[in-house]
């Protein structure tokens, strides 16, 4: 019964990252007018389902979890400024929350999958020809996939990872 108190939150989700996507593909920015009024619809839908489900602690994991994603990400932006645009530190935000609902493996996962599959991509435009080093690629929409591989798959990556470390 949780789970659809989390749907209008996940379809919400859903939309922008369809839209952002394609947005920073064809432009290479992700609009304040999307990702500033994002942060504050996620946090009420996510109050919303943790109200229906009475799991506070859910949403505090998921406002710690926005603003260690942002901070994370605003550094990143602060030490390599032509690697990472304020679009992305302000996408982080929003990612961070839905992800932090979700639970530290999912936070965990979603990110590094980010930068794993922005990286594959990456490569594999290098090889082609179709970019150079200098070339610069949206790191948007990689975010948002590597969101979407959080939120499915991240507690049972986290979950086998740790039992193969020996931690789990």
């Amino acid at each position: 019964m949780g789970g659809y108190w989390l749907l209008p939150a996940l379809l919400y989700f859903l939309a922008i990252s369809i839209a952002l996507a394609l947005i920073d593909l064809d432009s290479r920015k992700l609009p304040n007018k999307i990702v500033l009024p994002s942060m504050a619809v996620v946090l009420v839908l996510l109050a919303l389902a943790s109200f229906g489900t009475d799991d506070w602690w859910a949403l505090l994991w998921a406002v710690v979890s926005g603003a260690i994603l942002f901070v994370f990400y605003l550094l990143l932006a602060l030490i390599y400024p032509a690697g990472m645009g304020l679009g992305d530190v302000k996408l982080a935000g929003v990612i961070g929350l839905v992800l932090g609902y979700f639970g530290w493996g999912a936070l965990i996962v979603g990110a590094f999958a980010a930068f794993l599959l922005g990286g594959v991509f990456s490569i594999g435009l290098l090889f082609t020809g179709k970019a150079t080093r200098k070339s610069g690629i949206p790191f948007g929409p990689w975010m948002l996939l590597g969101a979407w591989v959080g939120i499915i798959f991240g507690r049972e990556i986290s979950s086998w990872y740790l039992a193969l470390v020996g931690i789990g």
